[in-house]
């Protein structure tokens, strides 16, 4: 028997966590991944991979990004950490992102 990898017993774990978080079952996120449920299950245990493919599939169901599900959940949500995804962005992101944080203030502002 193959000895499982860390970053795969990592990835499943954070996998099961999210989809547990949104009340989904595996058979309903098997479901919605194509796939069955004993090749879920497989990978949330960490005894196989998951492909690029799959992980982009899983975070667009469950409303995740990559980051939540190949890190883990953030521990300190501070501002570093928002620092450290909004420099990831595109152009065109980052102005997006911008625009609505500028909009935020904006409102936090009259809220005052």
């Amino acid at each position: 028997m193959m000895e499982k990898k860390e970053i795969n017993i990592a990835i499943g774990t954070n996998i099961k966590q999210a989809r547990e978080q949104r009340g989904m079952t595996q058979e309903r996120l098997s479901e919605m991944m194509g796939i069955g449920v004993k090749s879920l299950s497989a990978i949330e245990r960490g005894v196989v991979g998951i492909s690029l493919t799959q992980l982009k599939n899983v975070c667009t169901i469950l409303g995740v990004s990559s980051d939540r599900l190949i890190f883990g959940p953030s521990q300190n949500g501070n501002v570093n950490d928002l620092t450290k995804r909004l420099e990831r962005l595109t152009p065109a992101q980052y102005a997006i992102a911008d625009a609505i944080l500028a909009k935020l203030i904006e409102a936090f502002q009259l809220n005052v």
